[in-house]
């Protein structure tokens, strides 16, 4: 319960130092984005090497996507995706039913303009995880109402 109270305000300090430092002229919004995914595709990578070296290989992109949102999501966020789709031509919606990063947020309507910041860093680790699983994808998020969020991941097998 520790860990996941540290990652939390880890995560949320990222956020806020990186928008603080682009409000006070030091970079820019655009690129507040980029630095979050950046860091989660960099952290993905390594999780995903530490989580697989002892697992069997994986038979297509559907097992991969399988253990993304089992035992990947459980052991970051300590639960399951709720729902994982797909329209068998390179497209994954993971959804999120209540994802901890955006539950620490109030669920109305006036913050769901910087939901999307918060899902950055989660896009990267997406997109890094299936890097290091021989995929090459683009993960983009979606925030309809709090906390529940959806995740894009359109891939093309490198």
């Amino acid at each position: 319960m520790a860990d996941e109270a540290l990652f939390l305000l880890l995560h949320n300090e990222m956020v806020a130092g990186l928008y603080r430092a682009a409000e006070q002229g030091e970079g820019e919004n655009g690129r507040c984005t980029t630095k979050l995914e950046s860091m989660g595709f960099r952290v993905g990578q390594g999780l995903i090497e530490r989580f697989t070296k002892d697992t069997a290989r994986f038979k297509d992109e559907l097992d991969i996507m399988k253990f993304i949102c089992k035992d990947f999501w459980t052991t970051v966020f300590k639960k399951q995706i709720d729902n994982l789709r797909t329209n068998h031509q390179g497209i994954y919606v993971l959804q999120d039913n209540k994802f901890r990063l955006l539950t620490q947020m109030s669920a109305g309507k006036q913050y769901l303009e910087h939901a999307p910041k918060y899902l950055a860093f989660t896009c990267g680790l997406i997109r890094g995880g299936l890097s290091n699983l021989g995929i090459k994808s683009i993960v983009t998020a979606e925030v309809s109402s709090m906390p529940a969020c959806k995740y894009f991941s359109m891939y093309s097998i490198t």
